[in-house]
């Protein structure tokens, strides 16, 4: 197995650092220290400390981008399509609890204002496939006709919420209870 270069060590230490104990509460020099390097490496990499806050968020949205999409079918019902997406993204949190913690934190915080805001706009990167998803539940008449921003809330908000609560030990989401959540984001979404 190959070794992990520095900049993927950088990352790794901030990413742990970082969901635990919080972008404000993980300085540099922890994160160096974490990662076996010296501050002054880190910033041969990383311009600055939100470059690499932001570099850490692209980097999970690549990670979970290509999983959300294998055996993701465009021309399936829109229910079907959000039940796979939604399922699969709640997989993915409950078995990386660090990158939610992380992407939780960065959507709560004014770094990720910009983000959520090209995400809404559909100018994102990666993951517009939830808003032409919600988009084409609207036009064809199976979802509620409800601003994208409140659809998105309802649809994928509560995942959140229960990647959270499992992450925490207040519920142990088995597959049915995966299924049956995900189900239920969609019925309070549908027409």
């Amino acid at each position: 197995m190959e070794k992990p270069d520095k900049r993927e060590k950088i990352v790794r230490a901030a990413l742990a650092l970082i969901a635990v104990r919080g972008f404000h509460d993980a300085p540099l020099a922890m994160i160096a220290d974490r990662a076996g390097v010296s501050t002054g490496t880190i910033y041969l990499y990383f311009e600055n400390k939100d470059v690499l806050i932001a570099e850490i968020y692209k980097d999970i949205e690549d990670r979970i981008f290509p999983l959300i999409m294998k055996g993701y079918a465009p021309e399936k019902p829109v229910r079907e399509r959000f039940l796979h997406l939604g399922t699969v993204l709640l997989r993915y949190f409950i078995e990386n609890p660090l990158d939610f913690r992380y992407l939780e934190q960065f959507h709560n915080s004014p770094y990720g204002v910009g983000f959520r805001k090209d995400n809404i706009l559909g100018h994102k990167r990666n993951c517009t496939v939830y808003r032409e998803l919600l988009e084409a539940g609207v036009d064809g008449q199976v979802i509620k006709n409800l601003p994208l921003v409140i659809l998105l809330a309802l649809a994928f908000g509560p995942l959140v919420t229960m990647a959270r609560d499992h992450i925490l030990g207040f519920i142990s989401l088995d597959n049915s209870l995966i299924t049956r959540t995900v189900e239920a984001c969609w019925d309070g979404i549908r027409r």
